[in-house]
């Protein structure tokens, strides 16, 4: 997950910051929205302070990279302050909240730069600090995954009312963690009975017991098999995962409420295009929207 040499990053972040000068060249509102849509700043935002959040680099690379993360922070202060004078409704209603994300991203990413995995700890535990902030510095730890977090993700998976974008960092984590299925298991079947919940965590929960790839977490699948919620999205059809992660535990292709037959070919095509699209998401870790 992390990126060794953070050349894509630091080019990515460049990008970023210039399409931020030309919000703060802005006249007035009008101004401010048109640059924002034609610099594409939703696209470009998230996908800088991503690559910014997960590269790594000693040296002159790594001080590249903490220079393009801090001038990336000081300008979405300045842009913070320059949508918030406008006062134009939809600036403070939409694109304002963006602005603090993002700031809130960047701090985090520029933590992490610094000082690593004890300074994104650090503001994990500082209860003083934004909820955004503390969020982000948890998933940069979630993407890294060190070997002395696991006591910290644990606790917010055993934690109920934890808050859910940590618990949904902390349960993707896991699976960069063997020996941690049945964790897993426990927290499905807490969930279970809550829609809103379940549609949110169950498919993470699910895609990380099916990386894990652990005999524990067979019996779950196989009550699934019937009782699991279809959907024609293949990574969020509880069935279809189910029947991927059997056949992968067992070897066999197990009957479903989804197929009658499971033996027909065209099953068996389906089942081989949702394992491939499983394995290319195994080391993939999918940030929520933080309020």
């Amino acid at each position: 997950m992390i990126f060794l040499v953070p050349m894509d990053a630091i080019r990515s972040l460049c990008r970023f910051t210039d399409a931020l000068e030309r919000l703060l060249a802005s006249a007035d509102a009008l101004a401010f929205e048109r640059a924002w849509r034609e610099g594409d700043l939703d696209q470009v935002g998230w996908e800088a302070l991503a690559l910014g959040r997960r590269a790594t680099g000693a040296g002159e690379a790594g001080a590249a990279l903490e220079r393009a993360l801090a001038q990336v922070d000081r300008r979405l202060l300045a842009v913070l302050e320059r949508g918030r004078a406008f006062l134009d409704p939809h600036l403070v209603t939409f694109r304002v909240p963006e602005l603090e994300r993002w700031q809130h991203a960047a701090a985090a990413a520029l933590v992490g730069a610094r000082w690593g995995v004890a300074g994104l700890r650090t503001i994990v535990a500082d209860t003083q600090a934004p909820l955004a902030r503390r969020y982000f510095a948890f998933l940069g730890l979630a993407e890294r995954h060190p070997p002395g977090a696991w006591p910290l993700f644990e606790r917010y998976l055993t934690t109920p009312g934890a808050h859910h974008a940590f618990v949904a960092a902390a349960v993707e984590a896991a699976r960069y963690y063997p020996g941690q299925a049945g964790l897993l298991v426990e927290l499905f079947e807490r969930i279970r009975g809550d829609e809103m919940l379940r549609r949110f965590l169950g498919p993470k929960i699910l895609e990380s017991l099916y990386v894990l790839c652990d005999p524990r977490s067979l019996p779950l699948f196989e009550q699934l098999l019937v009782t699991g919620h279809t959907d024609p999205d293949l990574e969020r059809c509880e069935v279809t995962r189910a029947l991927v992660a059997v056949r992968k535990l067992t070897g066999r292709l197990a009957p479903s409420s989804k197929f009658a037959d499971a033996a027909e070919e065209v099953v068996q095509r389906t089942l081989d295009d949702a394992e491939r699209r499983f394995e290319e998401g195994r080391d993939r870790i999918v940030p929520v929207n933080v309020i």
